[in-house]
């Protein structure tokens, strides 16, 4: 992502970037409200293409930040298998 769309996402900026990577997460909850697989697959894809760009803005690397949060299970309730109540 850093190589493909560093320059565009730099011109654009983090709140733009950021504005984008939402209406990609609607356009994820519209395909999932729809039941359509393929759909989702794509929009699952764009999201996380859009999170990686505004990742690359941020100067955040993804995989480090989620393995340091939730790699030893739940970050509120310490466990594997969490036991917070749902939200």
């Amino acid at each position: 992502m850093r190589r493909t769309y560093l320059k565009r996402d730099e011109r654009r900026g983090v709140c733009a970037t950021l504005l984008w990577m939402t209406s990609e997460v609607g356009e994820l909850l519209d395909a999932v409200l729809r039941k359509d697989r393929m759909q989702i697959e794509a929009e699952v894809a764009d999201v996380l293409a859009w999170l990686c760009s505004a990742c690359n803005l941020l100067n955040v690397d993804l995989e480090k930040a989620s393995l340091d949060k939730y790699s030893k299970g739940c970050p509120k309730c310490h466990r594997d298998l969490c036991t917070c109540e749902d939200m």
